[in-house]
């Protein structure tokens, strides 16, 4: 709460007292439909973000987010975890229906610069992204190893969600990503923030179970490769 909120107001005021000129919000999938604490919290420093261009005045301060989960290799992927236990002969798996966003650091820092240059101000940047089973990159990092289901942990998904069907009303489709309008001041309306955009179904959801892009094991096996200098060797 000190960081997700308390430390969201900072930077708006911040922000906004220093006339900055634009600020882009990292966001996560726990913020959409969250189910803990931490989820809130992240849900409540987006509508900070959002709300915050009500209150930026004459210095004109645009406020956005960009929302993803985690980045493939990052400390909170699962595969640095399988590939430093790939040898053990067992991988443990929450659950063999669960399914994972997969994006990497350049496809994340690319939809940041493209929030800087597209937003008006109070938009929720979610990119288009394919979608894989926890198994099947258990598989590619260790197709000997034994898969030991372990059970779901408190606060856990099965499947990651970006946008919920709550925003489909909203939500606004492009070629690489969707995009979330504010639900204030007839912003989800305004021209200039929705541009060539497509509204979304009634309902439509963003989850990584019910995606139509999906990632396959050469795939994967393809960027583990090409990465091998910062998460080692296959």
């Amino acid at each position: 709460m000190k960081t997700n909120i308390n430390g969201a107001m900072n930077v708006i005021d911040a922000a906004i007292d220093k006339g900055v000129k634009g600020v882009v919000a990292l966001s996560t999938d726990k913020a959409s439909s969250p189910i803990n604490l931490y989820g809130a919290t992240k849900l409540a420093s987006d509508k900070l973000f959002v709300a915050g261009n009500a209150y930026s005045g004459e210095h004109g301060t645009r406020f956005s987010v960009v929302r993803y989960g985690n980045v493939m290799g990052s400390r909170g992927s699962v595969i640095p975890f399988f590939m430093s236990i790939k040898d053990t002969g067992e991988l443990p798996i929450t659950d063999t229906r669960m399914t994972r966003f997969m994006i990497s650091l350049e496809q994340g820092v690319e939809l940041v610069w493209h929030a800087f240059d597209d937003m008006q101000g109070g938009e929720i940047y979610v990119k288009k992204i394919p979608s894989m089973l926890v198994t099947e990159v258990a598989k590619t990092i260790a197709p000997d190893a034994a898969q030991k289901v372990v059970g779901i942990r408190p606060g856990e998904k099965i499947h990651e969600q970006m946008v919920g069907p709550e925003d489909a009303a909203y939500t606004f489709e492009y070629d690489e990503h969707f995009k979330i309008l504010p639900n204030i001041n007839d912003w989800s309306s305004d021209k200039l923030r929705i541009q060539d955009g497509k509204p979304v179904a009634e309902g439509f959801e963003y989850s990584s179970g019910t995606n139509d892009d999906w990632m396959t094991q050469d795939d994967l096996r393809d960027w583990l490769e090409a990465n091998e200098g910062k998460i080692g060797v296959l």
